[in-house]
Order: C-alpha cells, then structure tokens, then sequence
C-alpha cells in the first residue's frame, strides 16, 4: 500500500497528517502554548476546542466583529478570568486561527518540496492536499476568508499572506515543471492566483457541490486538470486521469 503523497487519496492523506480529535487540539496547544496562562495540556486542549468551536459558531451566526469575548464566555461557559487564561484579545483569537492554517499549510502542503516527486506529482499533492485540508479545517478557513475585512490592519495583511503563501508554492510548482520541459507558463501568478481561486470554492461553495453530487477527489481532480491543460501538459492530464481510474 503506497502512502501519501505518492497515494492522494483521503484515506492516505488521513493516515498522514490527523485534522480532527485530541491529536489535532493537542498541536494546537503546542503552537501556541507560550501565549497562555495554562500550561497543563490535559486542562487547555478540551477548553481550547470549546473556545475555537464556539468562536467559529458564534462568527457564523452574528459575525467576528460583532461577538465580545462575553458572548464567548457564555457560549463555552468558561468564566471571562477563565477565557483570560487562554486568550488576551479578540485580536489574539484571530491571530492564533491564522496561525495554525499558517502552521498546517506549511508542514502540509510545503513540505512537498521535499519528497522525491515529479512536477505533476508534486502539483497533485498540493491540489488534493490543500482541497482536503479546507475540508477538513473548513471552519478555520472559512472564518479567515470571511472575517478578514473587519479586522485590524494587521490580523488583515495576515489573512492575505496565508493566500499568497498557498499561491507562493503553486509558483516554485509551477517554475520546477518549466525548468524540466514538462510545463509551459508565461505568468505563474496569474494562474496560481486562478487555482487558488478555484481551491476556496470547495470551502465557500461546498454546497452547491454537495448539491450536484461532486464528491471531494472528483472536484481536487477537475481542478488538477484544468491546472495541467493550462500548463499545455495535455500528456500529464491523460496520466493523471489514468492514475484515478487506477485508485478508483
């Protein structure tokens, strides 16, 4: 049985890198454990699962800037002293969520570079790999495309460097498959800003996928394709569809 990357189906991919449960929480207390008050992880990962859940709910349903750090108290029922311990500021929430997509897109999705796979390889994994992480980690993403226009400057040019930072490695993807003769690309920003585009899809209109049936490697191989015909690797699409057909 191949493993991920070489295997990117959602199964591999899982086994790989653990989105959900204590595991997940748990790295989120270790991200960010020097900013809070409690040090215990047995203590802080169930309360921060309380705390980033209720956020992304209450962000939802009155949205980010509306929601005070009481409305958060009451939804968790952890005492304002209490949220103090985890959190200092609405803009300390914010930051963290950035920072763990930042985190996760990084040793997901830019550790590629260094597994030992071709150009069209390397684009499949960033594509389906970032396609299942925005499934995964929808709430994450969503609350980041959605609420960056009403926050500060700062926690603004946050939520942007995390999409150029997504549209960076598409780039070196990109410029990696030129340099050996497999693609064509006269303007790599352009296209990864268009690829990128079509990723956030998944997340901000999943339903109207979920509506016509799309299941979620069908849409990240679409996307793949579409990616690979604008590359003029028209050879690397029939080799990728062949690939599907082999996992199916």
């Amino acid at each position: 049985m191949t493993n991920w990357p070489v295997n990117t189906s959602m199964e591999a991919f899982r086994r790989a890198w653990v989105l959900e449960g204590e595991e997940f929480w748990t790295s989120v207390f270790v991200m960010h454990q020097d900013k809070m008050q409690i040090k215990n992880p047995k203590i802080a990962i169930g309360n921060l699962e309380k705390i980033f859940t209720a956020t992304f709910r209450l962000a939802n349903s009155k949205g980010f800037q509306a929601m005070s750090l009481r409305d958060l108290s009451r939804e968790t029922g952890i005492s304002m002293g209490g949220l103090y311990a985890y959190i200092g500021s609405k803009n300390d929430l914010a930051s963290v969520i950035e920072g763990v997509l930042r985190n996760y897109i990084d040793r997901v999705i830019g550790s590629l570079t260094n597994e030992d796979l071709g150009p069209v390889a390397r684009l499949r994994a960033i594509i389906f790999g970032e396609i299942y992480m925005t499934q995964t980690l929808n709430p994450w993403y969503y609350f980041c495309f959605m609420e960056s226009k009403g926050l500060d400057r700062e926690q603004q040019q946050q939520a942007m460097d995390l999409e150029l930072r997504f549209d960076g490695i598409l780039i070196s993807a990109f410029e990696a498959g030129v340099k050996e003769g497999i693609f064509v690309c006269e303007k790599p920003q352009i296209l990864a800003a268009q690829v990128t585009a079509s990723v956030q899809q998944w997340h901000l209109k999943h339903w109207k996928f979920k509506l016509r049936g799309v299941s979620t490697q069908e849409y990240a191989q679409s996307v793949l394709d579409n990616l690979l015909r604008c590359l003029q690797a028209d050879e690397a699409v029939s080799d990728s569809e062949a690939m599907v057909r082999k996992l199916a």
